[in-house]
């Protein structure tokens, strides 16, 4: 197993100061001879040996100390600092992560819910309403000549249709429904705890709502129209299920007329 710097450099540090206590001790072990017995002829030397140990010890806290200053600090400073700019980009990576998790559930032109974030949520609303047997009621718009817009305008005004459909969208749910851009003129809300005849009621006011918004182009004003298709879970189908009885009525208000909800 290696060791990182600081680590060794503690493990010498302790080294020392162990050392240096050991010196203390046996310094100590001389001095608990009786007084007299220091002053025999004999004894003297271990004055001398006293003065070299204590000299010794000195030198041992001395380099101890030299060495925890100089090295072992420098070297705790150095790897705090490396932590703390990891911290800091351990930090940004997961804020970006989830600014980037964020761009991928959100449409980029209307800032709403795109399709991925869309399928999972219904998928997660139908599991859920389930255990509490609760309706939950869904809303599938499609932009009715929408690509004569592009055509006539440019794309730079159907844009900015998009945008207004998108903020009428918003304006006129709940702040627990689900409101996506599912791909170029077509949107879907998602309800809870809506039956067919409520339901009716919010499509019919949206779509009065989207057809008496003001969008203007220069000088023109435009008149958007959006065709609804609404269904409400059966509690047996699957979220694709689900989805395509939705379309299907789509299409019927589409081949009734456009500009109208079908149920």
């Amino acid at each position: 197993m290696r060791f990182h710097k600081s680590e060794s450099a503690f493990f010498v540090f302790i080294v020392v100061i162990l050392a240096a206590g050991a010196l203390i001790l046996y310094a100590y072990g001389l001095l608990r001879s009786d007084v007299a017995d220091l002053y025999q002829p004999g004894r003297m030397q271990d004055f001398a040996l006293l003065n070299r140990l204590l000299f010794a010890t000195g030198v041992l806290i001395a380099t101890a100390l030299f060495f925890g200053i100089f090295f072992i600090y420098p070297l705790i400073r150095t790897q705090v600092k490396e932590e703390g700019k990891l911290r800091a980009m351990t930090k940004t990576l997961s804020a970006r992560s989830e600014t980037l998790e964020q761009a991928a559930l959100t449409d980029a032109l209307t800032g709403m819910q795109n399709r991925r974030y869309f399928d999972e949520a219904l998928t997660e609303y139908l599991e859920e309403f389930s255990k509490i047997d609760k309706p939950v009621g869904l809303m599938v718009f499609d932009l009715d000549h929408f690509k004569q817009v592009n055509d006539t305008h440019g794309h730079d005004v159907g844009d900015e249709v998009l945008r207004a459909v998108a903020g009428c969208l918003k304006d006129m749910t709940r702040y627990h429904d689900v409101v996506a851009r599912l791909g170029g003129e077509e949107f879907a809300v998602v309800a809870p705890n809506m039956d067919v005849e409520s339901l009716s009621r919010l499509a019919e006011r949206i779509r009065s709502g989207i057809a008496n918004m003001p969008i203007l182009s220069g000088n023109v004003r435009l008149r958007i129209t959006a065709s609804v298709g609404l269904a409400v879970w059966d509690r047996k189908e699957s979220a694709e299920e689900f989805f395509r009885r939705a379309d299907q009525q789509l299409y019927q208000a589409k081949k009734q007329g456009r500009n109208r909800v079908s149920a």
